[in-house]
Protein backbone atom coordinates (compact mmCIF):
# COMPACT_ATOMS: atom_id res chain seq x y z
CA UNK A 1 0.00 0.00 0.00
CA UNK A 2 1.61 3.25 -0.75
CA UNK A 3 0.94 6.58 1.51
CA UNK A 4 -2.14 8.96 1.61
CA UNK A 5 -0.91 11.51 -0.34
CA UNK A 6 -4.15 13.90 0.43
CA UNK A 7 -3.87 17.67 1.01
CA UNK A 8 -4.50 17.37 4.75
CA UNK A 9 -1.35 15.20 5.26
CA UNK A 10 1.99 16.76 5.80
CA UNK A 11 4.55 16.51 3.34
CA UNK A 12 6.56 13.13 3.79
CA UNK A 13 4.53 12.21 6.85
CA UNK A 14 3.80 8.17 7.24
CA UNK A 15 0.16 7.92 7.25
CA UNK A 16 -0.21 4.01 6.76
CA UNK A 17 -0.14 2.34 9.99
CA UNK A 18 -1.66 -1.35 9.44
CA UNK A 19 1.47 -2.83 10.17
CA UNK A 20 3.50 0.26 11.93
CA UNK A 21 2.98 1.58 15.29
CA UNK A 22 0.94 4.32 15.32
CA UNK A 23 0.35 7.26 18.15
CA UNK A 24 -2.07 5.99 19.64
CA UNK A 25 -0.89 2.27 19.84
CA UNK A 26 2.17 4.04 21.76
CA UNK A 27 0.22 5.08 24.16
CA UNK A 28 -2.35 2.88 24.57
CA UNK A 29 -5.04 5.43 23.81
CA UNK A 30 -7.73 2.50 23.41
CA UNK A 31 -7.09 1.78 27.09
CA UNK A 32 -6.82 4.83 28.19
CA UNK A 33 -9.69 6.94 26.74
CA UNK A 34 -11.90 3.98 27.03
CA UNK A 35 -11.34 4.29 30.75
CA UNK A 36 -13.43 6.86 32.12
CA UNK A 37 -17.08 5.13 32.47
CA UNK A 38 -19.58 7.38 34.58
CA UNK A 39 -22.08 6.07 36.52
CA UNK A 40 -24.95 8.49 36.04
CA UNK A 41 -25.92 10.02 33.29
CA UNK A 42 -25.07 14.07 34.48
CA UNK A 43 -22.97 15.99 31.88
CA UNK A 44 -20.28 16.84 35.16
CA UNK A 45 -19.28 13.30 36.36
CA UNK A 46 -16.81 13.41 33.52
CA UNK A 47 -14.73 16.36 34.69
CA UNK A 48 -14.73 14.55 38.30
CA UNK A 49 -13.35 11.20 36.44
CA UNK A 50 -10.94 12.69 34.32
CA UNK A 51 -9.75 15.48 37.09
CA UNK A 52 -8.64 12.16 39.83
CA UNK A 53 -7.58 10.14 37.13
CA UNK A 54 -5.02 12.36 35.48
CA UNK A 55 -4.19 13.05 39.23
CA UNK A 56 -3.19 9.16 39.63
CA UNK A 57 -1.07 9.28 35.99
CA UNK A 58 0.61 12.06 37.47
CA UNK A 59 1.40 10.55 41.22
CA UNK A 60 2.70 7.30 39.13
CA UNK A 61 5.51 9.86 37.63
CA UNK A 62 5.45 11.61 41.07
CA UNK A 63 6.47 7.75 42.44
CA UNK A 64 8.86 6.94 39.51
CA UNK A 65 11.11 10.06 40.19
CA UNK A 66 11.36 10.00 44.25
CA UNK A 67 11.54 6.16 44.94
CA UNK A 68 14.93 6.59 41.93
CA UNK A 69 15.96 9.70 43.73
CA UNK A 70 15.54 8.26 47.05
CA UNK A 71 17.90 5.23 46.21
CA UNK A 72 20.34 7.62 44.33
CA UNK A 73 20.65 10.31 48.12
CA UNK A 74 21.16 6.56 49.60
CA UNK A 75 24.29 6.31 46.94
CA UNK A 76 25.62 9.59 47.89
CA UNK A 77 25.11 10.36 43.69
CA UNK A 78 23.41 13.37 44.69
CA UNK A 79 23.30 15.15 41.12
CA UNK A 80 21.04 13.02 39.20
CA UNK A 81 18.43 13.19 42.33
CA UNK A 82 18.51 17.20 41.72
CA UNK A 83 16.80 16.86 38.65
CA UNK A 84 14.65 14.31 39.52
CA UNK A 85 13.39 16.59 42.80
CA UNK A 86 12.80 19.17 40.67
CA UNK A 87 10.34 17.67 38.19
CA UNK A 88 8.63 16.46 41.13
CA UNK A 89 8.40 19.97 42.11
CA UNK A 90 7.28 20.71 38.71
CA UNK A 91 4.87 17.68 38.63
CA UNK A 92 3.18 19.30 42.11
CA UNK A 93 3.02 22.48 40.49
CA UNK A 94 0.85 20.97 37.80
CA UNK A 95 -1.49 19.26 39.78
CA UNK A 96 -2.19 22.68 42.02
CA UNK A 97 -3.27 24.31 38.77
CA UNK A 98 -5.51 20.93 37.92
CA UNK A 99 -7.82 22.00 41.00
CA UNK A 100 -8.83 25.01 38.77
CA UNK A 101 -10.63 23.27 36.40
CA UNK A 102 -12.04 20.80 39.18
CA UNK A 103 -13.22 24.14 40.75
CA UNK A 104 -15.86 25.04 37.81
CA UNK A 105 -17.54 22.19 39.19
CA UNK A 106 -20.67 23.83 41.56
CA UNK A 107 -22.16 21.97 44.17
CA UNK A 108 -25.22 21.51 43.02
CA UNK A 109 -23.67 19.98 39.65
CA UNK A 110 -21.56 17.76 42.27
CA UNK A 111 -24.37 16.73 44.13
CA UNK A 112 -26.39 15.39 41.16
CA UNK A 113 -23.58 12.72 40.85
CA UNK A 114 -22.26 12.64 44.35
CA UNK A 115 -24.35 9.46 45.31
CA UNK A 116 -22.41 7.27 42.23
CA UNK A 117 -19.40 7.39 44.09
CA UNK A 118 -20.44 5.30 47.27
CA UNK A 119 -18.06 4.96 49.51
CA UNK A 120 -14.79 5.97 47.04
CA UNK A 121 -12.47 8.52 48.20
CA UNK A 122 -9.57 10.12 47.12
CA UNK A 123 -8.27 9.55 50.61
CA UNK A 124 -8.70 5.57 49.33
CA UNK A 125 -5.35 6.72 46.79
CA UNK A 126 -3.21 3.99 47.29
CA UNK A 127 -0.28 6.24 45.21
CA UNK A 128 -1.27 8.94 47.31
CA UNK A 129 -0.48 7.34 50.45
CA UNK A 130 3.00 5.74 48.91
CA UNK A 131 4.31 9.14 48.08
CA UNK A 132 2.92 10.25 51.74
CA UNK A 133 4.95 7.53 53.19
CA UNK A 134 7.95 8.57 50.84
CA UNK A 135 7.89 11.67 52.24
CA UNK A 136 8.11 10.47 55.79
CA UNK A 137 4.04 11.15 56.77
CA UNK A 138 3.92 7.17 58.03
CA UNK A 139 0.91 5.93 59.74
CA UNK A 140 0.12 2.69 60.14
CA UNK A 141 -3.56 3.07 60.18
CA UNK A 142 -3.59 4.13 56.44
CA UNK A 143 -2.87 0.68 55.21
CA UNK A 144 -6.54 -0.43 56.42
CA UNK A 145 -8.39 1.11 53.45
CA UNK A 146 -6.01 -1.44 50.88
CA UNK A 147 -6.44 -4.77 52.53
CA UNK A 148 -8.74 -6.27 50.52
CA UNK A 149 -5.81 -6.24 48.19
CA UNK A 150 -2.71 -8.06 49.74
CA UNK A 151 -0.71 -6.93 46.56
CA UNK A 152 -1.38 -3.33 47.49
CA UNK A 153 -1.17 -4.22 51.30
CA UNK A 154 2.24 -5.40 50.84
CA UNK A 155 3.81 -2.36 48.67
CA UNK A 156 2.48 0.01 50.96
CA UNK A 157 3.64 -1.81 54.05
CA UNK A 158 6.89 -1.82 52.53
CA UNK A 159 7.02 1.41 51.76
CA UNK A 160 5.54 2.25 55.42
CA UNK A 161 8.73 0.64 57.14
CA UNK A 162 11.44 1.52 54.19
CA UNK A 163 13.18 4.84 55.29
CA UNK A 164 11.74 8.04 54.13
CA UNK A 165 13.55 10.54 51.15
CA UNK A 166 14.66 12.42 54.41
CA UNK A 167 15.67 10.12 56.23
CA UNK A 168 17.99 9.13 53.62
CA UNK A 169 18.97 12.89 53.50
CA UNK A 170 19.92 12.71 57.18
CA UNK A 171 21.69 9.55 56.44
CA UNK A 172 23.42 11.48 53.73
CA UNK A 173 24.30 14.04 56.33
CA UNK A 174 26.03 11.72 58.47
CA UNK A 175 28.21 10.38 55.78
CA UNK A 176 29.02 13.44 55.27
CA UNK A 177 30.83 14.25 58.30
CA UNK A 178 27.92 15.59 60.65
CA UNK A 179 27.57 14.38 63.88
CA UNK A 180 23.68 13.13 63.82
CA UNK A 181 22.44 11.16 66.60
CA UNK A 182 22.43 7.47 66.24
CA UNK A 183 18.73 7.25 67.01
CA UNK A 184 17.96 9.59 64.00
CA UNK A 185 20.16 7.20 61.89
CA UNK A 186 18.49 3.77 62.72
CA UNK A 187 14.68 3.63 64.16
CA UNK A 188 11.86 2.07 63.81
CA UNK A 189 11.16 3.47 59.96
CA UNK A 190 7.10 3.09 60.34
CA UNK A 191 7.11 6.47 62.53
CA UNK A 192 6.94 9.59 61.73
CA UNK A 193 10.19 11.09 62.00
CA UNK A 194 10.54 13.66 65.05
CA UNK A 195 12.95 16.85 64.93
CA UNK A 196 16.10 15.96 66.17
CA UNK A 197 18.53 18.60 67.49
CA UNK A 198 21.97 17.05 65.97
CA UNK A 199 20.16 17.21 62.51
CA UNK A 200 19.09 20.78 62.82
CA UNK A 201 22.89 22.01 63.64
CA UNK A 202 24.01 19.17 60.91
CA UNK A 203 21.84 21.73 58.25
CA UNK A 204 23.07 25.00 59.74
CA UNK A 205 26.27 24.02 59.39
CA UNK A 206 25.78 23.19 55.79
CA UNK A 207 23.72 26.73 55.32
CA UNK A 208 26.35 28.35 57.08
CA UNK A 209 29.17 27.40 54.82
CA UNK A 210 27.41 26.70 51.45
CA UNK A 211 30.54 26.63 49.37
CA UNK A 212 32.32 23.90 51.13
CA UNK A 213 28.84 21.82 51.46
CA UNK A 214 27.11 23.17 48.79
CA UNK A 215 25.63 19.43 47.07
CA UNK A 216 24.13 18.76 50.41
CA UNK A 217 23.06 22.75 50.78
CA UNK A 218 21.06 22.28 47.06
CA UNK A 219 19.60 18.96 48.52
CA UNK A 220 18.06 20.95 50.80
CA UNK A 221 17.14 23.18 49.02
CA UNK A 222 15.00 20.93 46.38
CA UNK A 223 13.65 19.38 49.55
CA UNK A 224 12.39 22.77 50.56
CA UNK A 225 11.01 22.83 47.49
CA UNK A 226 9.20 20.01 47.67
CA UNK A 227 7.52 20.14 50.45
CA UNK A 228 6.89 23.96 49.48
CA UNK A 229 4.66 22.89 46.32
CA UNK A 230 3.26 19.42 48.42
CA UNK A 231 1.63 21.90 50.93
CA UNK A 232 0.30 24.57 47.82
CA UNK A 233 -1.35 21.22 46.45
CA UNK A 234 -2.40 20.17 49.84
CA UNK A 235 -3.63 23.85 50.37
CA UNK A 236 -5.56 24.12 46.78
CA UNK A 237 -7.20 20.56 47.43
CA UNK A 238 -8.37 22.19 50.78
CA UNK A 239 -10.07 24.97 49.56
CA UNK A 240 -11.72 23.42 46.12
CA UNK A 241 -13.72 20.85 48.14
CA UNK A 242 -15.08 23.74 50.36
CA UNK A 243 -15.84 25.15 47.56
CA UNK A 244 -17.75 22.23 46.57
CA UNK A 245 -18.88 20.36 49.58
CA UNK A 246 -18.67 22.88 52.19
CA UNK A 247 -18.53 21.15 55.60
CA UNK A 248 -20.21 18.03 54.43
CA UNK A 249 -18.21 14.70 55.33
CA UNK A 250 -16.21 13.16 52.59
CA UNK A 251 -17.93 10.02 50.91
CA UNK A 252 -15.19 7.58 52.10
CA UNK A 253 -16.36 8.44 55.72
CA UNK A 254 -13.66 11.07 56.95
CA UNK A 255 -14.69 14.64 58.52
CA UNK A 256 -14.34 16.45 54.66
CA UNK A 257 -12.17 19.88 54.85
CA UNK A 258 -11.58 19.91 58.63
CA UNK A 259 -9.37 16.29 58.28
CA UNK A 260 -7.91 18.35 55.32
CA UNK A 261 -7.06 21.20 57.26
CA UNK A 262 -5.58 19.51 59.99
CA UNK A 263 -3.26 17.37 56.81
CA UNK A 264 -2.08 20.78 56.07
CA UNK A 265 0.01 21.28 59.49
CA UNK A 266 1.77 18.07 58.85
CA UNK A 267 5.60 19.44 58.28
CA UNK A 268 7.84 16.75 56.30
CA UNK A 269 11.42 18.46 57.00
CA UNK A 270 10.91 20.35 60.11
CA UNK A 271 14.89 21.56 60.85
CA UNK A 272 14.98 23.19 57.25
CA UNK A 273 12.41 25.01 57.84
CA UNK A 274 13.53 25.71 61.34
CA UNK A 275 16.87 26.40 60.53
CA UNK A 276 15.42 29.47 58.61
CA UNK A 277 14.63 30.90 62.06
CA UNK A 278 18.36 29.88 63.52
CA UNK A 279 20.20 31.20 60.62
Amino acid sequence: MTENNDHGADHGAHTDFAVDMSYGDYLGLDRLLNSQVPLSDNHNELLFIIQHQTTELWMKLILHELTAARALIAADDLGPAFKMLARVARVMNQLIQAWDVLSTLTPAEYTAFRNSLGRSSGFQSYQYRTIEFLLGNKNAGMLAPHRHRSDLARALEAALTSPSLYDESIRALARAGFAVDAQALERDWSQPYQANDSVRDAWLAVYRDTDRHWSLYELAEKLVDLEDSFRQWRFRHVTTVERVIGAKPGTGGTAGVPYLRKMIEVRLFPELWDLRTWL
